[in-house]
């Protein structure tokens, strides 16, 4: 990939639904950080030039520490995110130098190089890209009283994951344009739609899990298992 890359990692969520006085990120999978081997993921692609990640601003010391103990050279910053993930994000892509920026859950150490450069070259063609996966289950919606509304149409829905990536100015400009309107998005995405410009989908694959409960990291390990066992 022969352009201009970087990427914002953001692990500045507390994650309650872990049920651990530790937050998700650094809980450990096979004796390292979550966050590292997400970090260590990003750090090998040869043509990323930088990364940026952002924490928890009591956890920005110790995630310094592990950059250097870890030999996560293309690291160039690592920053304490705000109360929300928008506004984590917004501090992370403030830091970069680069024409484009992924973003990806620091809880998600599963992505593959072959997804990321999907998701990229999806973008570089279209102006921006989110990863993501066809829903497999029929979806129905639900009102307050636990009715069910209505089921859309299956064939029309992705489950959207990480990395998503943009040409970093409409992503700053997406976040601005929010910030001014006071409106939260639940991903980047979001902003971008709200902003009016196209969002392509990159087919990745069900094994990018984003590690929020125990069962979630029990099927962690058992991937690291499998991808130990394959090798």
């Amino acid at each position: 990939m022969n352009t201009n890359f970087g990427a914002v990692i953001v692990a500045a969520g507390k994650g309650s639904r872990m049920g651990t006085a530790e937050s998700k990120q650094f809980l450990q999978i096979d004796g390292r950080p979550i966050v590292v081997h997400t970090m260590d993921i990003f750090n090998r692609l040869p043509w990323l030039q930088e990364i940026v990640l952002v924490t928890g601003k009591d956890d920005v010391a110790r995630c310094e520490a592990w950059v250097e103990q870890y030999g996560l050279d293309k690291v160039s910053a690592v920053i304490p995110g705000g109360s929300e993930r928008q506004e984590s994000v917004y501090q992370g892509i403030k830091q970069m130098n680069t024409e484009w920026v992924m973003i990806h859950d620091g809880v998600r150490p599963f992505v593959t190089h072959d997804e990321i450069y999907s998701c990229c070259k999806t973008a570089l063609r279209e102006g921006a890209a989110v990863l993501g996966v066809p829903v497999k289950d029929t979806i129905k919606q639900v009102n307050g009283q636990g009715l069910i509304t209505a089921t859309p149409d299956r064939h029309s829905l992705w489950a959207v994951q990480t990395p998503q990536a943009f040409r970093l100015s409409d992503l700053l400009d997406a976040h601005e344009l929010a910030r001014r309107n006071g409106f939260f998005g639940t991903d980047d995405a979001m902003l971008l739609e709200k902003a009016g410009l196209p969002i392509a989908v990159a087919e990745g694959k069900y094994t990018n899990i984003k590690i929020t409960t125990p069962e979630d990291l029990e099927y962690a390990a058992f991937l690291k298992y499998k991808g130990e066992k394959g090798k």
